[in-house]
């Protein structure tokens, strides 16, 4: 959609319009669709226009909150990331080797697994009755 202020060239009242598109506005001109409210003349042009910039001043604060609420988000991730590591075992691209391993073998470990595993695999093991959780895993960047 597109707005133009308009401007009848018969009583020079100016006006606001919405269209589809600049195109569709030559389209309806080009046909005589156009007409001015005040004194029905076909003569209505575009003036000139300037687009409307929105200069809201809470804009920054918004943004500051939203990054806030990311970094907090991101500080809770690494505080499960820390327990995990601490707490489990690593297998890496062997997760769902190890998982069926100790799923079909009644493998007892005194500590679960995690690794990396994709969409597909982790939809096979859930098939399987295999009880598999995906985590957000953010990496340190501390360079």
């Amino acid at each position: 959609m597109i707005k133009y202020k308009l401007i009848c060239k018969n009583c020079d009242i100016s006006f606001d319009s919405w269209f589809a598109s600049s195109l569709e506005f030559e389209k309806l001109k080009k046909k005589d669709y156009l007409s001015c409210h005040n004194c029905n003349s076909k003569k209505i042009e575009k003036t000139l226009m300037a687009p409307k910039l929105i200069n809201n001043p809470d804009k920054k604060e918004i943004l500051e909150k939203k990054n806030l609420k990311l970094q907090e988000m991101n500080k809770k991730i690494k505080e499960y990331q820390k327990f995990i590591k601490n707490n489990f075992d690593y297998v890496g691209d062997n997760f769902a080797y190890e998982a069926r391993s100790i799923h079909y073998n009644n493998k007892k470990k005194d500590k679960g697994i995690f690794g990396t595993v994709s969409n597909e695999e982790i939809k096979e093991l859930k098939d399987e009755g295999i009880d598999t959780e995906i985590i957000p895993w953010v990496e340190d960047k501390n360079n």
